[in-house]
């Protein structure tokens, strides 16, 4: 295999609280190839967005990389300095947030937004810039271009709003785009529409995409491999069919056991007791051990082992090591 894209590299992240520093992050390692769709999937409050700004260089003033690193192209992204990251943001990585008018300017027309990343890091004439802007508006099935381009954000639907931030961020073709639960306020139409939307800016432009959701569902339809997050760590991580079809984690069964589908229809669905536990709460084992059904002894008290199951396939678990032991003995 190649070298990745993106490597992630015993990444630690912390708030600064005025009670002291707590992880939100622990010890996360993971690498991205050119072209393909990687799933990161958990729980609100599990890290999945700070790991998204950790990569990108947006971390607020109070949330700061502890330890490790974060790699794209080589080049370590923390070791450079605001002037040399802002050249690779929106040009070679781009970020498409969960609520578009959070993020857009209601202010300023939707043309400006979207041809802004065209400005700042190409040296195209103000015609230029126009036809790439009514391309890309197009290109990502936006109606009639030439009138929306003089639209303000609070003119269009979210489903569109949703279009003009895919739009921003694959302007400048960059080889790596971050999407933060960039499906979860929209309907199921729209919400298939954007996932089909996404693959196919994947397949055009082989651009690696590092998709963030809460569902699993929305992430087998879209990924090619997932890591299934909690408490700040990766607790399962494995090619889609074999983490789909071969669960190991209680925790990744749970989420799978929660999707809704025809075979389920009219019986109960999984539900995970419990909830994520709070910053300010330190584990000393299994950081899912209180919510889990099979936990034993030793997940109280003991980090679990990450055990390979298959040559992409791992998880974090004490039982899942034993019923490994098992089936190959």
């Amino acid at each position: 295999m190649s070298d990745a894209l993106l490597r992630v590299n015993d990444l630690s992240v912390c708030a600064l609280t005025e009670s002291g520093e707590y992880d939100i992050v622990n010890h996360l390692g993971f690498s991205l190839q050119k072209g393909e769709i990687l799933g990161l999937v958990g729980e609100s409050g599990c890290g999945k967005s700070v790991t998204a700004l950790s990569i990108a260089g947006l971390l607020p003033e109070k949330i700061r990389i502890h330890t490790g690193s974060v790699t794209f192209e080589g080049q370590e992204l923390q070791l450079l300095k605001k002037r040399e990251l802002r050249k690779i943001q929106g040009k070679e990585l781009s970020m498409i947030f969960q609520e578009p008018m959070t993020s857009l300017n209601p202010l300023m027309k939707i043309g400006r937004q979207v041809s802004e990343n065209l400005r700042l890091h190409s040296s195209l004439t103000a015609g230029e810039i126009r036809g790439q802007t009514l391309r890309i508006l197009g290109k990502v099935g936006l109606p009639r271009p030439e009138e929306l381009i003089d639209a303000y954000p609070h003119e269009l639907s979210g489903g569109m709003r949703q279009r003009v931030m895919i739009a921003m961020a694959v302007i400048c073709k960059p080889k790596l785009i971050i999407a933060d639960e960039p499906t979860t306020a929209l309907d199921v139409t729209i919400q298939a529409q954007i996932l089909g939307l996404l693959r196919e800016i994947n397949r055009e432009f082989d651009c690696a995409i590092l998709f963030i959701s809460h569902d699993l569902g929305v992430i087998r339809r879209l990924c090619h491999r997932v890591l299934v997050m909690y408490a700040g760590t990766v607790v399962e991580e494995g090619a889609m069919r074999s983490v789909f079809a071969h669960p190991a984690h209680e925790y990744t069964k749970g989420l799978i056991g929660s999707i809704p589908t025809r075979d389920l229809k009219g019986k109960r669905l999984a539900n995970i007791p419990g909830h994520v536990p709070p910053l300010t709460e330190k584990q000393m084992g299994c950081p899912f051990a209180p919510r889990c059904g099979q936990a034993q002894a030793a997940c109280f008290t003991q980090k679990p082992p990450s055990i390979t199951l298959e040559p992409n396939h791992r998880v974090c678990c004490f039982e899942a090591g034993k019923e490994s032991e098992e089936e190959y003995a």
